[in-house]
């Protein structure tokens, strides 16, 4: 799919339709009773759904048309698995089941290949920790996860951070009016040992910068502080650490 484009895999995605939560209903009761044609109806009622889920992940470099069709796997799941007798939106129910079916792809899929038995110990982790969410009113402890399953806290640990997905450090985190803050502006650099003559660069270029400009630079690239740390010491928000540092390596550039 594309942006100026309203296709994909082959579905007109402007003509979808959308079912109103009392035909949503009638429906499922029918597809529940085994009319399989009241089942089509709600699948293609829905597909509008799917792609707004879709929607979420535009920016990790997926082919859209599979993760639409992973989506719609997790939406027949959602509809085989729904209970007419409580009173919740049908849609409150599936998006979730729809995004944990794209998740989940993403996951098995993920460049960073992680073996079978590892994925399988972090979904019994996944799921020990909601029950323990559940029993404790609060979120469990690895020790309490690791006891639940009998099992090493060092290989829950090993199997949660396994399945995580890695993120570009230019992902933006927050904007404040245009200021965006990205990953890579929260991470600190303790590598001093080899950055000698960077340092010599730095210093000789910051000499005709306000002082507290020169001051976000020293700490930031000298010091190896994060923007947040910075903020903090200085008394400002991240969001102008993030503006005045930009606009001193700006004026840098310039020279």
């Amino acid at each position: 799919m594309q942006f100026n484009k309203v296709e994909i895999c082959g579905v007109n995605t402007s003509k979808l339709k959308v079912l109103k939560e009392s035909e949503k209903m009638e429906l499922m009761k029918r597809s529940k009773q085994g009319d399989k044609r009241a089942r089509e109806e709600l699948i293609s009622g829905n597909l509008r759904l799917v792609l707004s889920v879709v929607q979420r992940f535009t920016n990790r470099g997926e082919n859209l048309d599979d993760l639409f069709q992973v989506g719609c796997i997790g939406l027949i799941k959602s509809i085989d698995n729904f209970d007419v007798t409580q009173n919740v939106k049908f849609s409150t129910y599936a998006v979730p089941m729809i995004i944990g079916e794209i998740r989940r792809y993403l996951r098995d899929n993920n460049s960073v290949r992680v073996s079978r038995s590892i994925r399988d110990t972090a979904y019994h982790a996944m799921q020990a920790k909601e029950k323990l969410v559940n029993s404790l009113q609060r979120d469990p402890t690895i020790e309490e996860i690791a006891h639940e399953l009998d099992l090493p806290k060092e290989d829950v640990v090993l199997s949660l951070e396994a399945i995580v997905e890695p993120v570009s450090l230019y992902e933006p985190v927050y904007s404040d009016g245009g200021d965006t803050i990205y990953v890579m502006d929260q991470v600190g650099d303790n590598s001093k040992d080899d950055d000698w003559i960077d340092e010599i660069l730095l210093r000789q270029s910051i000499k005709d910068l306000g002082p507290r400009e020169k001051k976000i630079l020293s700490m930031r690239f000298m010091q190896g502080k994060t923007q947040m740390e910075v903020a903090k010491e200085i008394n400002i928000s991240q969001a102008q650490v993030s503006r005045l540092e930009k606009s001193a390596l700006k004026q840098i550039k310039s020279h």
